[in-house]
């Protein structure tokens, strides 16, 4: 804590018991009206510069500094999905022109692929990064530990190599979390082995991780341990002290969770959150013998721009603060998308991100 806040909670009778992230000692002005701590001007203007935000409740006894980085998700710009496409220095540049400061990189083609940067080209994409002032807290992996049928193939090992690979190059780029998924549930293989492989490989995949001092953050994506409570029993399993949550409110939204609830009791656990927004479109086939519709389930979901969709995101990142989250922001647009793939689309929904944010008051 800055000799400020020290200084104004001691003239009050308080003593703070929670302050979090350590280190972090941006000034504040207390305003009797709003009895909030507020950025100084000066202060405000290097967190619009960064987009980062400090928001400091106070009360008698407590301070509790709320504190999330935006970042902007490479795989936005992959391509992938029929949208126009970026290689990582463009997008670096794009992230940047933005208004992003940081930025989560895809861990394969056409992005940060083991097969494609060398030490070299990691050490380029650093110097691109440096040079627009942006950081790159977040490497990306596309995991599923389910294994194979065919024994003989070492899915498993190839994976941790690949998760491995992952925090050795972002290791080079200031990066210090690995996401991963768990595995897809398959009818050829009991879900109890499905689980206990993924425990196993997560268990080495943190202890690899753990030599390049990086945290791996599960994203609740895959079938195992997407719902909440799983995801918990399953975090318990794997029993690492650097394995850590990316939890997402996609998820728990289309499966009818609580989703402050969700948020507030993942928050402790949670280091990174993946954001975009969908609609819920119900489909129906036409059954001619009764001139009449049948629903058919589940619904179509698709991507919209940020605070156009059904999820309730004002409750998920007050969950998120309430439970004492202090992480990463990630806006991505992995599917298609309403408006379309064109650049100045992306670009749209991109900005759209930063402006929520802002105008809903989690950042400043």
């Amino acid at each position: 804590m800055n000799e400020f806040a020290r200084n104004a909670i001691e003239e009050r009778g308080g003593q703070p018991n929670h302050l979090s992230p350590a280190g972090l000692e941006p000034p504040f002005i207390l305003t009797a009206s709003t009895r909030h701590w507020l950025p100084s001007d000066a202060e405000r203007q290097a967190s619009v510069a960064r987009f980062r935000r400090f928001s400091v409740s106070f009360t008698l006894f407590t301070v509790t500094l709320f504190f999330m980085q935006p970042c902007l998700f490479s795989i936005s710009y992959g391509g992938l999905w029929g949208q126009a496409s970026l290689d990582l220095p463009a997008f670096v540049a794009k992230a940047a022109s933005l208004g992003y400061r940081s930025v989560m990189l895809a861990g394969k083609r056409p992005h940060l692929s083991p097969l494609d940067y060398s030490a070299d080209r990691v050490a380029e994409l650093k110097a691109v990064l440096d040079e627009y002032d942006v950081s790159c807290p977040v490497v990306a992996a596309y995991t599923d530990f389910a294994g194979m049928p065919t024994a003989e193939v070492p899915a498993i090992e190839m994976q941790i190599a690949y998760v491995e690979s992952l925090c050795r190059m972002g290791q080079g780029l200031g990066a210090h979390i690995v996401r991963v998924f768990t595995a897809y549930e398959t009818n050829s293989q009991p879900l109890t082995t499905i689980w206990n492989r993924v425990v196993g490989a997560l268990r080495e995949a943190c202890d690899r991780a753990a030599t390049f001092g990086f945290t791996v953050a599960i994203q609740n994506h895959h079938d195992v341990g997407v719902d909440s409570e799983a995801l918990l029993e399953l975090l318990n399993d794997i029993d690492r002290p650097n394995c850590k949550l990316g939890f997402d409110a996609w998820s728990p939204a289309l499966r009818g969770e609580d989703i402050y609830e969700a948020a507030l009791e993942m928050a402790p656990h949670t280091v990174l959150t993946t954001n975009a927004d969908y609609v819920c479109l119900p489909r129906y086939q036409y059954r001619p013998e009764f001139v009449n519709y049948e629903r058919v389930e589940p619904d179509l979901v698709r991507a919209v721009p940020f605070g156009e969709g059904f999820i309730d995101y004002e409750s998920f990142f007050a969950g998120l603060r309430d439970g004492g989250f202090a992480g990463i922001a990630t806006y991505e647009m992995c599917s298609p998308l309403r408006g379309g793939g064109s650049m100045a689309n992306l670009d749209r929904c991109s900005a759209q991100y930063l402006r929520w944010l802002a105008e809903t008051g989690q950042i400043s």
